[in-house]
């Protein structure tokens, strides 16, 4: 048996599945009978540390393929009173492997009398995460964004996931979705240590902004309908969603200042 031979630009690299369906195979064909309707999606989520923890937000756009499925759907959840999950990816599986992580440690909590710690949270979502990855291969893929408030070092903490279940912990900032690249190059030039919660809100407003900006799939602020993206402050106080009044207000500062660049430009 003879290797294959690829011309140049046909060469599939290590993408075993771009291989098959250029050899006319599809890598993972749908079951009989099964739905071919388009998988909905949650997009971007973005994190800081901040002074007192880590602030969480996610827009609030579900898509399916090219149309919009939901403009209200939730992606920043309470985890346990100190720590919080922000998903991105297949939309059902990521709200029940929430849901099942919820409950996990709630059960941990009950059965040990004290509740795990950061570090173990942390490992337990990695792990879910590694048994989801079949499911990911077929296209529902789930890409998290954990974060809490560690009690014993008294600081926050966050970490990035990839679909095997690899977990990366980041000293400042996170991004997930498919307009992370845009969020994560405003927070990136934004960013500075040691930032108030009004900062750092303030912050992830403008790169949640920017990535709806150049991200169909991501939602900004739709003061139409009085949808806001969820925000998340977890700090030794605890979970604390940020009332969507506060968020309103400097979504409306960033679209008057955008509004008024573009008057000056045009001028």
């Amino acid at each position: 048996m003879t290797l294959p031979y690829f011309e140049l630009g046909q060469d599939p690299g290590p993408d075993f599945a771009r291989f098959l369906r250029s050899n006319g195979t599809e890598p993972f064909p749908p079951a009989e009978g099964a739905s071919t309707h388009e998988i909905t999606h949650g997009t971007t989520c973005v994190a800081v540390r901040y002074q007192d923890g880590v602030i969480m937000a996610g827009d609030r756009r579900a898509t399916a393929g090219n149309l919009i499925s939901h403009r209200s759907i939730e992606k920043v959840f309470s985890a346990d009173r100190h720590s919080a999950v922000a998903i991105a990816g297949a939309a059902g599986p990521a709200v029940e492997m929430v849901r099942l992580f919820q409950l996990q440690l709630e059960h941990y909590e009950k059965v040990e009398g004290s509740p795990l710690s950061l570090e173990g949270k942390a490992n337990q979502l990695g792990q879910m995460l590694r048994s989801n990855l079949p499911a990911a291969m077929s296209g529902l893929a789930v890409v998290p964004i954990f974060a809490g408030f560690d009690l014993g070092r008294e600081t926050g903490r966050l970490f990035e996931y990839d679909i095997t279940g690899g977990r990366y912990e980041e000293s400042d900032y996170a991004a997930t979705g498919s307009g992370s690249l845009h969020a994560e190059t405003v927070i990136k030039v934004g960013y500075r240590q040691a930032m108030t919660a009004d900062e750092a809100i303030s912050l992830l407003a403008e790169s949640l902004f920017q990535a709806a900006d150049a991200d169909s799939a991501t939602g900004g602020a739709d003061r139409l309908r009085n949808i806001f993206p969820i925000f998340a402050t977890i700090s030794a106080e605890g979970f604390e969603r940020v009332a969507d009044e506060a968020i309103g207000e400097h979504f409306v500062e960033i679209a008057d200042r955008f509004a008024a660049n573009h008057r000056e430009v045009g001028s």
